[in-house]
């Protein structure tokens, strides 16, 4: 049984470039074809004539890859996934230094054909995961767009009252605070509103800071009493920054309650969230990027996966000790990092980063040694489909 191999990519564009081989290296065609889905099945179904099996390889199986993947799983061709940084790392092995559609093309067919340990299989996603993969990533952009919103916030107020900066810059993703900025938002706006009304106004959406963050505030005030020049844009630029924040802060909390919604039909939900540290927004993170964790043989692939598995760098007698790997998927490792972070408030968590710093590790070895841990409970779990069971581990 023959097989050849077809690839799609790089650039978000109305055209893909696909390069067939058959096993023995020989191109079939070398050409551009319109992501459509006429041209493509014609093109799958010529080769599926011709050679009998197949296998449909691509780098970006979201975005421009989506469409070539759906029509070729609905014309029965087997798909896999090279990942983008393998894909980097093995053209760097072929003769010239061009970047170009129709080389990396080429690259990911060969790499198919000759290493095909590489390539990782996809599954067909169903529905609920499909709509969790938009979602999820439609989230982490919003969440960057409040990260450098709130940043600007925190360097005008740095700039120009730096003793507010202290009081406003931690409490930015509070509604009252952003409310706040909207409507006063310089020294002199907060002065002249008055401490008696600021407490009245923010009272009903903080209740409980409400008295608390006005005086810090004041206090902060009273600290600088001369002016930066430049201070009077504030009343201008931070409300509408203050204003674009809330927005997006609105955005996610609306975004999270689809997300959770859908994490409540699926069957692995309540698998994940019953583990200490994985709140709604790591669950469907964990279910887009592991899935129910068959494609992978076993705990140690997974944690290789998620760039957790530490890697020994030694060079002739010198031994540096063992270092998380710099590759990975991102995505899983931030999301089993921080859910390591957040895990600290459980026993049988705390215990194990305990042991880790008394051994001498650092906070943030001793977390990516709990992630690296918790990647093997988590693995068991979605195995055996059971719930989270506090244990005290083993350090290593």
């Amino acid at each position: 049984m023959r097989r050849a191999s077809s690839s799609a990519w790089t650039s978000a564009r109305a055209t893909i470039t696909a390069t067939p081989l058959t096993p023995a290296g020989k191109r079939v065609f070398d050409k551009a074809l319109p992501n459509g889905e006429p041209q493509l099945r014609a093109v799958f179904d010529k080769l599926k004539a011709k050679f009998g099996t197949v296998l449909v390889v691509v780098d970006q199986p979201a975005s421009i890859g989506a469409l070539p993947l759906t029509i070729a799983r609905d014309a029965g061709c087997q798909i896999a996934y090279l990942p983008g940084l393998a894909m980097r790392r093995i053209a760097d092995l072929y003769p010239g230094e061009a970047k170009t559609d129709a080389r990396d093309a080429a690259v990911i067919a060969d790499a198919a054909r000759t290493m095909p340990h590489t390539l990782r299989s996809l599954e067909l996603a169903d529905e609920i995961t499909a709509e969790l993969t938009m979602l999820v990533g439609f989230d982490q952009d919003l969440a960057q767009e409040a990260n450098r919103t709130s940043n600007r916030i925190r360097g005008l107020l740095t700039q120009f009252h730096p003793s507010l900066e202290r009081v406003l810059g931690p409490r930015l993703d509070h509604p009252a605070v952003t409310w706040l900025l909207e409507r006063y938002g310089s020294p002199a706006a907060l002065r002249k509103a008055g401490r008696r009304k600021l407490v009245e106004v923010i009272r009903p959406k903080a209740p409980r800071m409400a008295t608390r963050l006005i005086d810090d505030i004041f206090a902060a005030l009273d600290e600088q009493t001369v002016v930066v020049p430049g201070t009077g844009t504030l009343d201008i630029i931070v409300p509408s920054l203050a204003k674009s924040l809330a927005a997006v802060h609105e955005q996610r909390r609306a975004l999270e309650a689809r997300i959770e919604a859908l994490l409540e039909a699926h069957p692995l939900s309540q698998v994940l969230t019953s583990m200490p540290g994985i709140g709604v927004r790591t669950a469907a993170v964990l279910l887009t990027t592991v899935g129910d964790g068959t494609s992978f043989p076993s705990a140690a692939h997974l944690a290789s996966y998620a760039g957790l598995a530490p890697a020994t760098r030694q060079s002739g007698s010198s031994i540096h000790g063992e270092h998380a790997p710099r590759g990975g998927n991102r995505q899983l490792k931030r999301a089993m990092f921080l859910s390591a972070f957040a895990a600290l408030h459980d026993p049988a968590s705390r215990t194990y980063y305990d042991r880790c710093r008394a051994r001498g590790k650092t906070h943030t070895q001793a977390l990516l040694r709990l992630a690296r841990h918790r990647i093997s409970v988590l693995f068991a779990m979605l195995r055996d489909g059971t719930f989270y069971e506090p244990r005290t581990p083993r350090l290593a």
